[in-house]
């Protein structure tokens, strides 16, 4: 069976789209490759394209601090991902050809990872894993769920980006990511008891 290792080790080489010559390193994902729950984000920044690791700049580092506190669970117990393995220059959204290549690495990832509980951190994210139009402000606070493979599914918990929380959302934010995260482990309870049943 193919491993989250061959397919990072094939991804490092992708040349899928145009953001393959702006890169300094294909930001595949990290961390245990059994998580019951999986962090999604849009795509990596500067600190994620030079370090080749997902959510390790400010916004990540917040995210997961709040993951440690709320869920006790640490980056190393979860699973990290971007929709999109590449930085856009200057950080700009993706494009939807962009997205569109690399789609598929991160549909291997939710397969071989097979997560019971997925987090989408923002707009870009939540958005494209639950193929709506709607925003965060309208999609958080409920959980969803997606089917993954063989008749597979996950719970789906949006929850706002960090950085609308670092670069002035203040409290209020903060408050609701929190609420998300709960909500999150509280599905995260729930699936796993409905896997020990099955």
């Amino acid at each position: 069976m193919r491993s989250l290792a061959i397919a990072a080790s094939e991804a490092a080489s992708c040349t899928r789209c145009a953001l393959s010559d702006t890169r300094t390193n294909v930001v595949y994902g990290s961390g245990d490759v059994t998580a019951d729950i999986m962090f999604v984000g849009e795509a990596p920044g500067k600190d994620e394209d030079l370090s080749a690791a997902p959510f390790v700049g400010r916004s990540g580092k917040f995210l997961l601090g709040l993951v440690e506190e709320i869920l006790s669970l640490t980056r190393q117990q979860v699973f990290i991902a971007n929709v999109v393995k590449c930085r856009p220059p200057e950080n700009r959204n993706p494009t939807a050809s962009e997205v569109e290549a690399c789609t598929p690495w991160l549909q291997e990832q939710l397969q071989l990872v097979r997560p019971l509980v997925v987090v989408p951190v923002g707009n870009f994210a939540s958005r494209f894993l639950l193929q709506t139009k709607d925003g965060i402000t309208t999609l958080r606070g409920t959980v969803y769920e997606i089917a993954l493979a063989d008749g597979f599914s996950a719970a789906v918990v949006p929850t706002f980006h960090p950085a609308a929380a670092l670069q002035g959302g203040g409290a209020d934010v903060i408050a609701k990511i929190r609420a998300d995260l709960a909500l999150a482990a509280t599905a995260l309870v729930e699936r796993r008891s409905l896997a020990v049943g099955a």
